[in-house]
């Protein structure tokens, strides 16, 4: 599987993670990854403030479909929460999961039923994309989750966007 590299050298297992998930997720506004905690946290963007009932709720359905996802795989749930800042006019949904347990499907799910929960979710579309980028993306996303399960990575990283760009940085 190809790696991104930087002046010949090869880049992390949790770099690429985090460049292919927001090259493939494009809802996806920022992605960090703790390996004290062993954890990453996708964080989602809003363009209206939900009510504290609309979160509720959605935190409801986001949590016990973690639960069931992870339950229906056979894994164990570690972490799995979800909470919600605002800031004046937009807000922050952050979705924490455990490396160990987190797959590219639950991914997906995860960002459906924000689609269908949130109209106001901002989404970073690239229309420059293929369809062939993004299965490749996939195949990358499945592969350095697997290897970050066996091989964790010691940095702290955060992957953002900004005009269009992906970056990715040690935290």
């Amino acid at each position: 599987m190809p790696k991104y590299k930087k002046n010949n050298e090869e880049v992390s297992d949790g770099v690429n993670l985090l460049i292919s998930i927001l090259v493939r997720y494009p809802e996806i506004g920022t992605i960090s990854f703790d390996p004290q905690n062993n954890w990453l946290k996708l964080t989602f963007m809003l363009s209206a403030i939900p009510s504290q009932l609309d979160f509720s709720n959605a935190k409801r359905l986001l949590k016990s479909s973690i639960i069931a996802y992870t339950t229906l795989e056979g894994l164990p749930l570690k972490t799995a929460d979800i909470q919600l800042d605002v800031f004046e006019k937009v807000a922050m949904l952050s979705i924490f999961r455990d490396v160990h347990t987190i797959s590219k499907n639950e991914i997906a799910l995860l960002i459906a039923l924000l689609r269908k929960t949130f109209k106001d979710l901002i989404i970073d579309y690239n229309d420059s994309l293929l369809e062939e980028d993004l299965l490749l993306q996939e195949e990358v996303i499945e592969d350095m989750l697997t290897n970050l399960k066996t091989h964790y990575d010691e940095n702290r990283l955060i992957g953002i966007r900004e005009d269009g760009r992906v970056l990715v940085f040690n935290k």
